[in-house]
């Protein structure tokens, strides 16, 4: 049990730590928001990596729905991905000498959290990943859920862990080591040229999509 939490954290730490869309979220969110906001981001991706982890657990029967409706999911994700991304770009950044950044530009922790747990559920083919993780593992496909759930478990803390990491190491760059070099202006580039990786990322995603290249 304990080996099968230990080597799930390490997955989840090595599923998170690729800097894609959701970390640039977080990076972006966590300089013009606050080390909480970059967190919670995090751990929306953090939630639904969790919650594909149960479903494949629970055998192939209950991932055809999902892995049925992907092209939709993946749609939905693009459209909202291409949203934050706009969203992102047009942004007005606080003053980074503020000791409240939140206060300047305000994001509600709820959206925070539910926006990247969203985008990560419109990735259904996380599901593969933690099937290839059950079968390396040697669970094989009879698995019991609470067999996997110390596994399920590791993965979300080890995710979580390098969230914190993330928002934390942003959070303190800015602040002790780039305090007197960041200006708003170069606050307001930050955010275009995240806004800008955003779209890109989403434009792929939706090019990506069968129906969209036929």
């Amino acid at each position: 049990m304990l080996s099968l939490f230990l080597q799930g954290m390490l997955f989840g730490f090595a599923i998170a730590a690729p800097i894609g869309a959701i970390g640039f979220l977080c990076i972006q969110r966590t300089l013009n928001h606050g080390r909480l906001i970059g967190l919670l981001s995090g751990l929306g991706a953090a939630t639904a990596d969790g919650i594909y982890g149960c479903i494949a657990s629970l055998g192939l029967g209950l991932m055809n729905p999902v892995l049925e409706h992907q092209g939709l999911l993946r749609l939905l994700g693009g459209l909202f991905l291409l949203y934050l991304g706009v969203q992102t770009f047009t942004s007005k950044p606080p003053s980074p000498n503020s000791e409240t950044p939140s206060a300047t530009a305000p994001m509600n922790g709820l959206f925070a959290y539910s926006s990247t747990l969203f985008l990560t559920l419109t990735n259904p083919l996380t599901i593969f990943f933690f099937l290839s993780i059950f079968s390396g593992l040697g669970l094989g496909e009879h698995h019991h859920f609470l067999t996997a759930f110390p596994l399920i478990l590791g993965v979300f803390i080890g995710s979580a862990l390098w969230w914190l990491l993330l928002s934390s190491g942003v959070n303190h760059l800015q602040h002790n080591v780039l305090s007197n070099s960041l200006t708003v202006e170069k606050l307001q580039w930050i955010n275009r040229l995240s806004g800008i990786i955003l779209i890109s990322f989403a434009v792929i995603l939706l090019y990506k999509i069968p129906q969209f290249r036929s």
